[in-house]
């Protein structure tokens, strides 16, 4: 549900915006209004659930998510829209790290890289899949739909929660409030500068002011964190090169996928001239091929290692973003993209799974919330950053006018997530080896 609500809306936002009379700037805020309290809130709900239960702030986390959909779904402007979408941006903070962590707590370390494998799988599946779905709801349905569909699925998970999964914690200290105070404006600060470089000129005051306040409170929270008693984020974490380098390839693969998400889907409608749910289902190369690959990934994590897989499917990516960069243009045949998606879904499958994997798996077992918290926040920072870095070498080099325009801004923005999608596979080179044979204190499972 989380995941997929960051997508779902992408393939919708013409129907809502005939349906609500919106304009295009005001209506992107459905989607970063979602974004920005997500990434937001990450590290405090990692921070909460340690201290007061993990699967009680996780069941509030779901108990938010799933009224705000109820309340998306009913809404009757575009402003209580956005107001909702941010609610649930709020109930997907308090869930998504927590799920980590509650997921970590259920499998000793043997088989913990394969329940993280599929799980992985899941998440991948969701992002891709989200324009597919949110295509056939809205031609087929309406739009509220997409909102609704997470009522059922959230009752449900509520029903049998407290029956199924049992309660964990984290180390039983005070709540770091300094730290979240300073996170919190540093992370808002980043992201609501990158999101505005889409409507105004990236060196504007309304872009530069938060990024640079974001900036400095991100350093005053890495000040107070090494010297606090009880930081809510142990600097140390860091000092490991896999926790460092495993976050890095985790960023740089997001701003990747996410951006080429975006422009793909509108490539298919503005440059190729098809329907929502035409291009819904011609992106289903993406989305298909995370059935097969990501739990075939999850058995291999163990055998193989996370390092050669990272740099395997990051490899693979890559392949496919360049390919697809130079064959674009508007004449292009459908059938010239579906090998560079399949090979770009199939490395995208193994890289997802594996980066969670070998972040997870380099801390110790108290300390797992903390290393979730970190690595979907900067899972979402990578998106926000990785639309904003595409939108602008777009606007350099094109625009929406005609098909022909729109290529001319794609080709070159698509290459540029290739290019981010290279960096991410040599930093997923620097991360050492680990050793065959697990043991039961996950950060001796990697070579120094």
């Amino acid at each position: 549900m989380v995941v997929l609500d960051t997508s779902v809306v992408s393939t919708s936002l013409s129907t809502m915006q005939r349906e609500l009379d919106a304009s295009l700037e005001t209506l992107e805020w459905i989607v970063n209004a979602y974004i920005l309290c997500f990434a937001v809130l990450l590290m405090t709900a990692s921070a909460l659930g340690d201290r007061f239960g993990r699967r009680l702030v996780f069941a509030v986390g779901i108990g938010v998510f799933t009224t705000a959909s109820a309340a998306c779904a009913m809404a009757g402007s575009l402003e209580w829209l956005i107001a909702f979408r941010a609610t649930q941006g709020v109930g997907a903070a308090l869930i998504m790290p927590l799920s980590v962590s509650l997921l970590s707590a259920a499998f000793p370390p043997e088989q913990r890289a394969k329940a993280m494998g599929q799980f992985s799988g899941i998440i991948g599946l969701a992002v891709l899949a989200g324009p597919v779905i949110g295509s056939a709801v809205t031609e087929g349905i309406a739009w509220p739909w997409i909102f609704w569909l997470n009522v059922p699925i959230g009752l449900f998970l509520l029903a049998t929660l407290w029956s199924r999964v049992s309660e964990s914690h984290g180390p039983n200290i005070a709540l770091d409030i300094r730290g979240l105070l300073l996170l919190t404006c540093g992370v808002l600060g980043l992201v609501w500068g990158l999101i505005r470089i889409g409507g105004e000129t990236w060196y504007s005051y309304e872009v530069l002011l938060p990024i640079t306040m974001g900036l400095l409170c991100i350093l005053l929270f890495v000040g107070w964190e090494l010297r606090a008693l009880h930081p809510m984020l142990p600097m140390r974490m860091f000092r490991s090169r896999t926790f460092s380098m495993g976050n890095a390839a985790n960023f740089l693969l997001y701003t990747s996928l996410i951006s080429a998400l975006f422009f793909i889907a509108q490539y298919l409608q503005v440059g190729q001239g098809y329907s929502p749910l035409g291009t819904g289902l011609r992106m289903l190369p993406w989305t298909a091929i995370a059935f097969v690959i990501a739990p075939v990934v999850g058995n291999l994590v163990n055998r193989l290692g996370e390092k050669r897989l990272v740099v395997c499917g990051l490899f693979m990516h890559t392949v496919g973003m360049l390919w697809m960069g130079i064959i674009a243009a508007p004449d292009t045949s459908y059938g010239a993209f579906i090998a560079p998606m399949i090979i770009s879904g199939c490395g995208l499958s193994m890289a997802q799974t594996s980066t969670m994997s070998v972040v997870i798996g380099s801390v110790a077992s108290n300390e797992i919330g903390k290393a979730s918290g970190v690595f979907n926040m900067l899972r979402q920072l990578g998106s926000v950053f990785g639309i904003a870095v595409l939108a602008i070498v777009f606007a350099a080099n094109g625009d929406y006018t005609s098909a022909q325009m729109f290529t001319n801004g794609f080709a070159p923005a698509i290459l540029v997530s290739g290019v981010l999608s290279l960096a991410g596979l040599l930093v997923g080179m620097a991360l050492p080896e680990r050793k065959r044979k697990l043991t039961t204190n996950p950060p001796a499972a990697y070579e120094s």
